[in-house]
């Protein structure tokens, strides 16, 4: 089986007919190149935490995987290191995405909410509904909200950020290495001078205290500097947008979901595991490759083959979860997967979870009437593995 397009516009269908015959399966991966495909809950938690299996491409076999066409100063970053350098990165920046730290991020991500649903254009002087308003939930909200909250928290300035939005959306299109690439190398000359200007003029913010780290303590290179400020630019907002979208389409199809939670807010801390666990934000877990010979799902996995680890059809998988296709707001899906486990668990999930409860506490406030402006068979999934959601959600309400 190939993981190519049409597989991923209706991943759950196909998982759960490989599920079905085992959980490990030899497939080609979207770059081509053979893979191990993990499908079911028990080997793929298991396998997420199994120390034999490494996100560093150093221990391929050859196979002709070559991963995105980074930079040297891109590559190793978090999600391609393991301990202990993985480890000594991950400590730098661990404290701003504390529980604790992040809670007092509540009031800025609120006031980015309410800025963003202020300027939906109203329709009722264009043919609308009286006070109706109308617009692109997806370009309106669920992107721009957590890159605006994640530049805030690295402190990049407000004329920067539409050129990361740029270089990240590039990221993700399949089948274009040349214009990957192009994005890449611009990504890193601009955090370069974004880091240059800190450096003159720091302030409170998490980029000027890992300058501070690198500058005044030396620990780490100034290439890991760079690394670390382009991952947790890039993956604190594609992931937190893809989810804010699923989830409100989610409750919206059918609209019974979005009811049951106006009726019930209190509902909503669970319901945000529920929708993590029925369509979170990634498909695959970044790709492992196996340094020795090991067992996975009673198949057998050679030393240097590369495993995908699936995060959706773990989620999704009927031994592990009663109904799993159905959105059952009063579950409270313990162990769900969409975070990973592990070494390489997302160290973003407290500002994740913040900012969904906000996006979605938000709308329910705000727009009790929300309601898809087109059918479901209308809206269009962009043709990615890395991560899920629509290219629009057009909304009235």
């Amino acid at each position: 089986m190939r993981l190519d397009e049409d597989f991923f516009a209706n991943p759950y269908e196909h998982y759960a007919h490989l599920r079905a015959g085992r959980s490990v399966h030899l497939v080609t991966s979207p770059d081509g190149t053979p893979a191990w495909l993990v499908t079911r809950y028990a080997d793929v938690r298991a396998a997420l935490s199994d120390p034999r299996l490494s996100t560093n491409a150093a221990h391929s076999n050859g196979c002709g995987y070559r991963g995105l066409p980074l930079p040297p100063a891109l590559r190793n970053d978090l999600l391609h290191l393991d301990p202990p350098d993985h480890t000594r990165l991950r400590r730098l920046v661990s404290h701003a995405f504390k529980r604790r730290s992040v809670e007092s991020l509540r009031p800025l991500v609120q006031a980015r909410a309410d800025a963003l649903l202020d300027a939906l254009p109203d329709r009722s002087g264009g043919g609308g509904r009286p006070g109706e308003r109308r617009g692109d939930l997806m370009a309106s909200l669920a992107l721009p909200l957590p890159l605006l909250v994640v530049c805030d928290l690295l402190g990049v300035p407000e004329e920067e950020r539409g050129r990361i939005a740029s270089w990240t959306d590039t990221l993700l299109i399949p089948g274009r290495p040349a214009a990957v690439a192009a994005a890449m190398r611009d990504a890193e000359r601009q955090l370069r001078e974004v880091i240059a200007r800190k450096r003159r003029r720091p302030g409170p913010d998490l980029l000027s205290g890992l300058i501070e780290a690198r500058d005044a303590q030396g620990r780490l290179s100034e290439d890991e500097l760079v690394s670390v400020a382009f991952v947790i630019l890039a993956a604190g907002h594609e992931t937190t947008a893809s989810f804010i979208c699923n989830a409100v389409l989610a409750l919206l199809d059918p609209r019974l979901h979005w009811e049951r939670l106006l009726h019930h807010p209190e509902l909503l801390p669970g319901a945000i595991e529920e929708l993590l666990r029925y369509d979170g934000p990634l498909s695959l877990a970044i790709r492992r490759f196996a340094t020795e010979d090991m067992t996975i799902g009673g198949v057998r996995v050679r030393a240097g083959d590369s495993v995908l680890l699936s995060l959706a059809s773990a989620n999704r998988d009927e031994e592990q979860f009663p109904c799993p296709d159905e959105v059952r707001l009063e579950r409270m899906p313990q162990g769900h997967l969409a975070f990973g486990r592990g070494t390489h668990l997302c160290l973003g999930i407290p500002l994740a979870r913040l900012q969904a409860e906000i996006a979605l506490s938000t709308l329910l406030r705000r727009a009790p009437k929300l309601e898809l402006a087109v059918r479901r068979e209308e809206l269009i999934w962009r043709p990615s593995h890395r991560t899920r959601h629509l290219t629009a959600l057009p909304v009235t309400f």
